[in-house]
């Protein structure tokens, strides 16, 4: 009798993680057909001086989904997020899913602290710790064009995100310019712009 409880509830725990994953967040139709397939191309830049793109831009991004970070459409995104950040029309040194139009916690980094300065690519992260000493800088956004500003950053952060391919927790501490861009990227993700935070 024992023997077929356990059977009886392992297959209600089989039925129940099936279930869940069904229901798991997904990429909506609207955002799949921004995403698009082809990965050899840049998006559109969503910009501040558009009234229905500024209103998008101060949105609170979602946290990606297991199924989300494993379907093909987060693999074009990512890719098409670094032909955009890297236009040589407009190159930037990072930019956040939200600025391409889908309100994902994602976000790309040019690592000016590792050899070879690669961009790098961060799910669903945030800043577990901010260093009190700052340090003003000028900065400038790919969503607010013609303009630059000097805001006070945090010299050293850690950052804490979602490891791609085993899906769990890891950290980085990054000091200097990676900081910076580290802090505004992920401001994006909060619908915080730079411009929010113009020193005086």
């Amino acid at each position: 009798m024992r023997t077929l409880h356990y059977i009886l509830f392992a297959a209600f725990i089989f039925i129940f993680l099936c279930a869940a994953q069904r229901h798991e967040p997904s990429f909506s139709k609207e955002e799949k057909m921004i995403i698009g397939t082809d990965k050899d191309s840049i998006m559109r830049v969503w910009l501040t001086t558009n009234y229905e793109d500024s209103l998008f831009l101060r949105r609170k991004a979602k946290l990606l989904s297991e199924k989300e970070i494993r379907s093909s459409c987060f693999e074009t995104l990512k890719k098409r997020m670094l032909y955009t950040v890297n236009d040589t029309v407009q190159p930037g040194v990072g930019i956040a899913a939200p600025q391409v139009g889908i309100s994902r916690c994602l976000v790309a980094v040019q690592r000016f602290d590792k050899p070879g300065e690669p961009f790098e690519f961060y799910i669903n992260p945030r800043l577990v710790y901010m260093s009190e000493q700052k340090k003003a800088g000028k900065e400038g956004c790919l969503s607010i064009p013609d303009r630059m500003g000097m805001v006070a950053r945090s010299t050293d952060v850690v950052v804490r995100y979602v490891d791609e391919y085993t899906l769990k927790e890891k950290q980085n501490t990054v000091s200097g310019f990676t900081a910076v861009i580290f802090q505004h990227e992920i401001d994006h993700l909060s619908g915080i712009l730079y411009i929010d935070k113009l020193s005086d």
